[in-house]
């Protein structure tokens, strides 16, 4: 528990002094550049289908130069175009406002980058160990037959191919949603737009998936392929699995909770402190004194007033509001 403790109060130290640094390069509202994102993609898949295939993530064609699919990945939609969809990715908009809501802006972007970084690094380093073991023949050779059945007579291609076939930003939109389920479990959702359930339940419910779609991976396919989805899955929502590690010693969040710490900074930073003649810090809205004035006075803001209006002690209870 110690230990849990430690590496928590080391992660938010220097999380702390990353944001201090770089918070000014955050993103706002980062849920709304994913959804155009996915717009720009289907837009291409409907215009140009030959331009879309050059948006696909392929290690095979990182490492020939196509450097560019490292980023454009993001752009290819998690689905196919339909009504399901787009209601699934408005969900996905809304629970990542609420967490970039509790989080802040920063911790948000941390957490959906770090998911397309460790995508994009773990996919790489699964390819290249594949090769690496396919050259001391390590693998089981039932992957040649299914090679030859796509039409490919490259080790390397097939590789990259059905590697990138396996990437998508399914995943990345599913860590949202478990993140999500995870700081605030209590909240519900309505299935079927009716029956109330709490958004924990489902989090477990795609978590069973996942374990169902490695199960299957495993049991259809070959080997290789159960390795290829166990380790493309594992990596894609290692941003969410980090988070849940170093969240356990944290309370949950409560969305009222939330609201009202917002709510505190946002008028902590409005209070800027006045400065009046001669400097002084405190002024009466009723008579004009001053604490160098008169030193002897107490001074109060009003709750009931609006904005900061401050008053010494004799006009506290006896002003009017306004």
């Amino acid at each position: 528990m110690e230990i849990v403790r430690l590496a928590g109060y080391k992660e938010k130290k220097l999380m702390s002094d990353f944001e201090r640094k770089y918070s000014k390069y955050a993103i706002p509202n980062l849920s709304l550049y994913l959804i155009i994102a996915y717009v720009v993609g289907y837009v291409i898949e409907l215009v140009s289908p030959e331009m879309y295939s050059f948006l696909e993530f392929n290690p095979y064609w990182v490492f020939h130069g196509q450097i560019w699919r490292i980023v454009t990945w993001i752009l290819v939609p998690p689905e196919e175009l339909g009504i399901f969809t787009i209601i699934m990715l408005l969900l996905y908009y809304q629970l990542g406002r609420g967490l970039e809501h509790a989080w802040g802006t920063y911790r948000f972007n941390v957490y959906i980058f770090s998911g397309f970084i460790f995508t994009v690094a773990g996919s790489l380093i699964l390819y290249a160990v594949l090769l690496v073991l396919h050259h001391f023949n390590v693998l089981p050779t039932d992957m040649y037959s299914q090679m030859l059945a796509y039409g490919m007579t490259g080790v390397g291609e097939f590789f990259g191919t059905y590697i990138g076939m396996c990437v998508s930003t399914y995943y990345i939109n599913m860590s949202i949603f478990l993140a999500y389920a995870a700081t605030y479990p209590e909240e519900q959702l309505l299935l079927y737009f009716i029956i109330p359930i709490k958004i924990k339940w489902f989090g477990y419910i795609y978590g069973a998936y996942l374990i169902f779609d490695i199960i299957q991976a495993f049991k259809t396919g070959s080997l290789i392929a159960g390795i290829i989805i166990t380790v493309l899955i594992f990596v894609s929502l290692l941003n969410f699995f980090i988070y849940l590690i170093f969240s356990k010693h944290r309370g949950k969040y409560n969305p009222k909770q939330v609201k009202r710490r917002h709510e505190y900074k946002k008028n902590i930073r409005q209070a800027r402190p006045n400065t009046y003649e001669n400097g002084a810090r405190h002024k009466c809205v009723v008579c004009g004194r001053t604490e160098l004035t008169n030193p002897e006075l107490t001074f109060r803001y009003c709750s009931k007033c609006s904005g900061n209006k401050e008053y010494c002690q004799d006009h506290l209870f006896t002003h009017e509001h306004y």
